[in-house]
């Protein structure tokens, strides 16, 4: 883990917006859901846009985040999916 100064700036816990985007497909969502359950087990309710061709899709979800640790895990995680190009 990186030494910031983000931990002095952000109070956990807090709520914390995660968007993926990925590759367009009905599973998307709930592969993210999958893995936010695995590492912040929680009731969520993910937001999808669609891009402008219907290539990809971008899935916007709020998560209760413990630390600055725990925000790194689940941005590895959610980049771990086959078809996540990117996590902001």
């Amino acid at each position: 883990m990186q030494k910031t100064r983000f931990d002095e700036l952000v109070d956990f816990p807090c709520h914390f917006t995660f968007k993926v985007m990925g590759v367009a497909s009905d599973s998307l969502p709930d592969q993210v859901v999958e893995v936010l359950q695995e590492h912040a087990p929680g009731d969520y309710s993910p937001s999808v846009k669609p891009s402008s061709k219907g290539n990809y899709h971008s899935i916007s979800v709020a998560v209760r985040v413990e630390s600055q640790q725990h925000i790194e895990i689940l941005y590895r995680s959610l980049s771990d999916i086959e078809d996540v190009r990117y996590v902001l």
